[in-house]
């Protein structure tokens, strides 16, 4: 009586199938039997969607049986991550259907907010939820206070810039704040400023020789999950591992190299390795240069004549060193980043040995804290210094994926909003206490937590009125204390979500969304295993309660109501710039807007008539059949 856990589960499932049947009823959802059985997907359906469970953005099918996600896989057709997906995508199977869900629109009857108040939430239809809304809207209008609305945004798709940008600055606000000073800034500052490039990267893993990992943990997180699970195995054979990371992450345990750093010192340890790197003369030459007579001038402590080293694809490497890096010796960094001076020292003249093929892959854990922007800058320089920038086994950039932005909306602004949008930014951006740096121009970068400090200072104004679309700065941003001072002061608040959370209990109105992997239509752009993609988000089954999309249904139904109120701005420009770029029809309700800003912003990748690289798809239903 010898049986596996294989086995066992499909015994199981088969049972449970059986047993349904008899009483004539649907299959028990069951994610550890689902897992291994085929019993439950005999029939149904393969659907292509997009999981958004981190921000790798996979390519996925979901198998729909009766009308039912029972099982999720990755996109068979996705280059990028070998059709697989990691563990996130088959637990949205859970939030889908979680009876916890937001179901309908909900009203606050509570007037009083705070940390400890009940909000005492009533269900409300949508209309009567609409109303509310652009009775606020256009109260602002009337006074010319539009500026004193803010659109708040976490996650999103790229559909997301209908009401982001579009709507909020049509409306006449300049407040359109992201949470990517909490995601992604600090992680993008480094590479730019050291190589001129403000993206995430790509690498070449199958090449390299050697992965020094800056907290990055990319079997469990990173943006190339399943990429990386695919192909780890084949790195470790081939190549060094050596992890930076306080904790011990998955990744670390399978290092050959763990180096502990004491949280916040990663710069330090850059700093210690490039100096090893210099001192030993281990820079690859064929792309940094040399010193004229070919004679080591980098001694510690000793500053160097810039006009001795002539660059090749570096600039400022001697600059760099009688600034910084001359007295950053691994013993000096020892005591500061908790990691052994013989550990550093053995690091650094395995990855220089390894170059160019060697990848100094710096995370969001070494940029995303005080002074996280310098850890970043110091880590990602070291690919110069080993001249994998750009190369075979190094670091690479993405190529571009060809779609369509935002038809231009400036026709549609009228006086009160061009007036709005030329109010400074609530997060108080490029002041020189907070430049926000980004692309290389001061104020390019959004401060997400200085928009509670703004809220609560007034400065530079009054905030009466704010949306927020999946975002919950209240939990996910530092020192949330600020931002429960700013929610409890702010006079009325939208909150659009697909469950309940700690940010909605501050919310006068909460609107239910479509769940983004199952329910919603939109799309994505990135890249991983050297590849660039477009992968789509749609719906795979009918939406289970009364949810609208996000990003395009529910500000289609609030520039609808708008319209009748008198302000039809939205509305003119949702109708007249959204065709069908197939039929040249104008949408007439939220679903049929959603529909023709996803094929207009995609037209390019499936449109045979429209320029174009990547693979060849023939129209729309055959690029929506694929998925990505």
């Amino acid at each position: 009586m010898k049986l596996s856990r294989r086995g066992f589960l499909k015994l199981s499932a088969a049972t449970g199938v059986a047993a349904a049947s008899v009483q004539g009823a649907k299959p028990v959802l069951n994610a550890l039997a689902q897992a291994d059985s085929d019993a439950l997907v005999d029939e149904g359906q393969w659907k292509p969607t997009t999981c958004q469970g981190c921000t790798t953005w996979c390519p996925v099918q979901v198998k729909v049986v009766d009308g039912r996600a029972v099982k999720v896989r990755g996109n068979p057709n996705s280059l990028a991550h070998h059709g697989n997906v990691c563990p996130r995508a088959h637990l949205s199977l859970q939030q889908v259907y979680d009876p916890d869900r937001v179901k309908t629109p909900m009203k606050r009857t509570n007037p009083k907010k705070g940390r400890n108040e009940e909000p005492d939430f009533v269900p409300i239809t949508w209309d009567e939820a609409m109303d509310i809304i652009t009775d606020k809207l256009m109260e602002l209008r009337k006074n010319k206070e539009t500026h004193k609305y803010v659109t708040l945004r976490g996650r999103y798709t790229v559909m997301g810039d209908l009401y982001y940008d579009a709507f909020t600055k049509l409306y006449g606000s300049p407040n359109n704040i992201s949470h990517s000073a909490i995601c992604a800034e600090a992680e993008k500052f480094g590479p730019y400023y050291t190589e001129g490039y403000w993206d995430y990267r790509d690498y070449d893993l199958l090449k390299t020789r050697y992965v020094l990992g800056w907290s990055a943990d990319p079997l469990a997180s990173n943006r190339q999950v399943p990429h990386v699970l695919n192909v780890w195995g084949e790195v470790m054979d081939r190549a060094k591992v050596a992890i930076v990371d306080p904790r011990l992450s998955t990744t670390a345990a399978k290092a050959d190299e763990w180096l502990p750093v004491i949280p916040g010192e990663d710069g330090a340890l850059a700093l210690a390795i490039a100096h090893v790197i210099l001192t030993e003369g281990l820079w690859y030459r064929e792309f940094v240069g040399d010193f004229v007579d070919g004679v080591n001038r980098f001694k510690t402590g000793v500053t160097v004549d810039e006009e001795t080293f002539v660059e090749k694809y570096t600039y400022g490497l001697v600059k760099w060193w009688n600034i910084e890096l001359k007295n950053r010796t691994p013993e000096w960094a020892e005591p500061i980043t908790g990691v052994p001076a013989e550990q550093i020292y053995r690091v650094a003249r395995d990855f220089a040995d390894a170059a160019p093929r060697a990848i100094s892959w710096v995370a969001p854990g070494t940029a995303m804290q005080v002074r996280g922007a310098y850890n970043c800058m110091a880590a990602h320089a070291l690919n110069g210094l080993v001249g994998s920038v750009d190369n075979i086994g190094g670091t690479l950039r993405g190529s571009s994926v060809p779609t369509k932005g935002l038809p231009d909306y400036s026709a549609y602004q009228d006086e009160i909003a061009q007036a709005g949008t030329k109010f400074a930014k609530i997060d108080q951006r490029g002041t020189k206490e907070f430049p926000a740096l980004k692309d290389g121009k001061s104020g390019g970068g959004v401060i997400t937590n200085r928009v509670a400090d703004g809220i609560n200072d007034e400065d530079p104004y009054e905030i009466k009125m704010a949306i927020g679309g999946w975002c919950n700065f209240v939990y996910s941003c530092n020192e949330t204390s600020r931002w429960d001072r700013a929610l409890t002061k702010l006079p009325f608040f939208v909150h659009i979500t697909t469950h309940p959370s700690e940010m909605s209990k501050y919310a006068d109105i909460v609107l239910p969304a479509t769940h983004h992997f199952y329910e919603k239509l939109g799309y994505v752009k990135s890249k991983a295993n050297k590849i660039a993609y477009a992968t789509m988000n749609q719906p795979v089954i009918e939406p289970l309660w009364d949810v609208r999309m996000d990003e395009s249904e529910i500000f289609w139904l609030i520039a609808e109501k708008l319209a009748v109120k008198g302000f039809d701005n939205v509305y003119r420009y949702f109708q007249e710039e959204f065709k069908d770029p197939e039929t040249g029809k104008k949408p007439t309700n939220g679903q049929e807007f959603s529909l023709y800003a996803l094929k207009l912003f995609t037209q390019p990748l499936w449109d045979p008539t429209v320029e174009k690289k990547g693979d060849l798809i023939r129209g729309w239903e055959e690029f929506r059949e694929k998925g990505v």
